[in-house]
């Protein structure tokens, strides 16, 4: 469910997940007024205000401390690109005019590239999966392999590069590992019985302006409930509006005339 909701344009998540929840909130609070009246419900506003306090306090940092762990993962997925673009990058420049090996070398990394736009993206995205980048990967291994025993590049550059094909090979399988999802089921579970609760808690209180009551039961609600939108656009790097594009590989293509 929650990569669904991931993958719908923003205005659609924000309405399924922030918009309706909210209205049915201050309906609620209407419907709960009319069945229990106001005197009933003042009565509660002592001590459901010091439990309510308690309630907000908890499930604040809850919700807080899933936005920044989801937010700090998907910072590490786009790391993760940047990486794997920037050592794409160097083994290029460590490969450049050192013999028919080493050109080999670049004509098997920007295969990979390639692969990596057209097969990788639409993988991580959700879409079928595919072994084709891996056997790029494969095949790039090799290829760098037959270059070892060549005498066009010295050995200390030979090292550098084989350093830069571990890093590229742990970037994308970073990006992949990250791309099915941050957050888990049982948090998945608690954040939004916790939604629910919080928002519900307001139930509890009774004041002479309902339409004050009403509003302010609305912006609660919507503030919980962006809470829970942002950790869901995000949940899912590769996916829906919210995503890391290809972008830094293209580059790394096009600066070496590999891609136009």
């Amino acid at each position: 469910m929650s990569h669904y909701l991931s993958s719908l344009p923003l205005w659609i998540s924000t309405l399924i997940i922030v918009v309706i929840p909210s209205a049915l909130a201050m309906v609620g609070t209407v419907i709960i007024r009319r069945k229990i009246g106001l005197e009933r419900l003042m009565t509660n506003n002592e001590i459901a205000g010091f439990k309510f306090a308690t309630v907000g306090v908890i499930y604040a940092v809850l919700l807080a401390f899933a936005v920044i762990v989801v937010w700090q993962r998907f910072s590490d997925a786009d790391t993760a690109v940047l990486q794997e673009a920037g050592a794409s990058a160097t083994i290029y420049r460590l490969t450049n005019g050192s013999g028919p090996e080493a050109t080999a070398v670049q004509n098997a990394l920007s295969n990979y590239l390639e692969l990596v736009i057209e097969k990788d993206w639409p993988r991580m995205a959700g879409e079928t999966p595919t072994d084709d980048v891996r056997t790029a990967l494969n095949q790039l291994y090799q290829t760098g392999t037959r270059m070892s025993g060549t005498s066009g590049v010295q050995s200390a550059a030979l090292v550098e590069i084989f350093r830069q094909l571990d890093v590229l090979t742990q970037s994308r399988r970073t990006r992949l590992q990250l791309a099915t999802g941050i957050v888990p089921g049982v948090l998945w579970l608690v954040l939004v019985t916790g939604a629910i609760l919080t928002v519900g808690f307001t139930f509890f209180f009774g004041t002479e302006n309902l339409h004050a009551q009403v509003m302010m039961t609305g912006v609660l609600s919507a503030i919980v409930f962006m809470g829970l939108l942002v950790i869901i656009s995000i949940n899912y790097p590769f996916t829906g509006p919210v995503h890391i594009d290809s972008e830094p590989i293209e580059r790394v293509l096009a600066d070496f005339g590999h891609r136009t």
